[in-house]
């Protein structure tokens, strides 16, 4: 029961406040984090230090729909940019290429979002929840509709709109950012793409889905200067659209 409530707290507080003393040791409390961590950190805790990591790192996750892929990029307290350290495949997809737009549709979001929930007791094993819907998927969304919710990088290998991973993966992307946030990072961008935001691959989507392009060539701006710059976009919500920095 104190275990229950004490994770009740944390989804409340939504980690989207300073970095809370012993966040690690709270979610090793947890049988599956503890587990995760036993069976994976020694061979992590090795990666990456070879990769120049061990003494801490800020995290930010890119997933890209129609590649299925999901991308973690490290860059260590001194550093400006970011290094990519792992890739992870979609085992499941959900939806067609777009962004969510209402509830029950199926789709995965797409936008600039923050991890906000890590669930230690997820019915999809382990799961990280993203801020969706944002003021940007509201407007979508409209007022007489439901934008839905509950937006997962997960385990278990299934979906109707989050980003599913096997639960051996899962271990993986779940203590990264567990260290991340434990060594102070306050806010975790997860920033869900269509596709590689390439020119080529915009012309050849584009065409096919027209009611997109608003939204995609704001995402591709951010795309296009982090992988120029290695380092984040600033990013603001305003009248219901992206602006991109």
């Amino acid at each position: 029961m104190k275990l229950f409530i004490a994770f009740t707290l944390f989804i409340l507080m939504g980690f989207s406040t300073s970095a809370q003393k012993g966040f690690k040791q709270q979610q090793l409390k947890f049988e599956r984090v503890k587990a995760a961590y036993d069976l994976k950190w020694a061979f992590l805790e090795k990666e990456l230090k070879q990769a120049g990591f061990d003494k801490g790192y800020q995290l930010y996750i890119a997933a890209f729909k129609a590649e299925g892929k999901v991308e973690l990029w490290l860059r260590a307290q001194n550093q400006l940019a970011f290094t990519l350290f792992k890739t992870y495949a979609f085992c499941a997809h959900s939806g067609i290429l777009g962004p969510k737009i209402m509830e029950g549709d199926l789709q995965t979001p797409e936008g600039y979002y923050y991890i906000n929930v890590f669930n230690p007791m997820s019915n999809f094993h382990l799961s990280l929840g993203v801020d969706y819907p944002n003021e940007v998927d509201k407007a979508r969304t409209g007022k007489d509709r439901k934008t839905g919710g509950d937006i997962y990088i997960h385990g278990d290998c299934v979906t109707v709109g989050c980003i599913p991973l096997t639960d051996d993966k899962i271990k993986e992307v779940y203590l990264l950012a567990m260290e991340a946030k434990d060594k102070g990072q306050t806010q975790i961008p997860v920033h869900i793409f269509p596709f590689r935001m390439t020119k080529a691959n915009l012309e050849k989507y584009g065409p096919k889905y027209p009611q997109n392009l608003a939204l995609w060539k704001t995402l591709q701006a951010g795309y296009l200067y982090f992988m120029q710059h290695k380092t984040l976009p600033k990013v603001s919500q305003v009248g219901g659209n992206y602006v991109v920095k």
